[in-house]
C-alpha cells in the first residue's frame, strides 16, 4: 500500500525524508533509478561488493544514505577482511570530489566515472587503458544483481527491518554458495578432461 499526505492545506509541501510509501513496512523508500520502463521502485537499497570471481565480499543495506555516501566506508569494511588493495569499479551516483580523493588512497585504481560534465584532466584519467578496461567490466554488477534476485532478493516478503536485512544476508549467502557449487563443478569438469586426454 502506497500512503503519502496530501498536502491540501496552505499549498504545504511534505519534505520527502517524512513522507510514508508503506503502513505496513515503515523503512520503504522511493527509489528513483531514471531506468526506461521503470523510473521508480519502492524498497530499500543494498550496496555490495564483489570480486573477480563473482563472490560477494561485503554489503550495506542503506536505510537512509545514498550512493555518493557510502563508498567509501564500504571499502574500508570490506579491506578489513580482505586486505590486498585492489581496483575496484564504482556507478557514477558514488562520485564526488572527495570520495574519489580518498578511494585513490584506499585501492591501487579506482575506476570511479565522474558525475556531469569533465574537465581535460577528468578526461584524460578515464581515458586510461586501466580505467578503461575496469569500465567494461563493470556490466557484469548487473549480472551479480541478477543473481541475487533469483536468491531471494527480487521480493522480500519477510517482515520489518530486521527481517529485510536478513533476507539480504541470507540471500547473499545462498547466491555465494551457488557461486562456489559451480567453480567447483568446473574444476571437476576440467580435471575429468585432463584425466581424459592422458588417458
Amino acid at each position: 500500500m502506497l500512503l503519502m499526505r496530501v498536502p491540501l492545506l496552505k499549498g504545504e509541501t511534505i519534505p520527502h525524508e517524512e513522507k510514508v510509501f508503506s503502513i505496513f513496512e515503515t523503512h520503504t523508500r522511493w527509489i528513483a533509478k531514471g531506468k526506461a520502463g521503470c523510473p521508480v521502485e519502492l524498497g530499500v537499497p543494498v550496496c555490495l561488493i564483489q570480486d573477480q570471481h563473482q563472490f560477494v565480499l561485503h554489503h550495506l543495506v542503506m536505510w537512509n544514505e545514498q550512493d555518493v555516501d557510502v563508498a567509501v566506508d564500504i571499502v574500508k569494511t570490506a579491506q578489513e577482511k580482505f586486505p590486498n588493495r585492489r581496483p575496484c569499479s564504482f556507478d557514477r551516483g558514488f562520485h564526488n570530489p572527495k570520495n574519489r580523493e580518498q578511494l585513490d588512497e584506499l585501492l591501487d585504481h579506482a575506476a570511479l566515472p565522474k558525475k556531469g560534465r569533465k574537465s581535460k584532466s577528468d578526461t584524460a584519467r578515464e581515458e586510461d587503458p586501466e580505467f578503461k578496461a575496469m569500465r567494461k567490466q563493470h556490466p557484469a554488477v548487473e549480472s551479480a544483481i541478477n543473481h541475487l534476485e533469483h536468491h531471494g532478493l527480487d521480493r522480500v516478503y519477510a517482515h520489518g527491518a530486521d527481517g529485510f536485512d536478513r533476507s539480504v544476508s541470507l540471500s547473499i549467502l545462498g547466491a555465494n554458495i551457488h557461486r562456489l557449487g559451480q567453480v567447483l563443478r568446473a574444476n571437476t569438469i576440467k580435471a575429468q578432461k585432463r584425466k581424459r586426454l592422458a588417458a
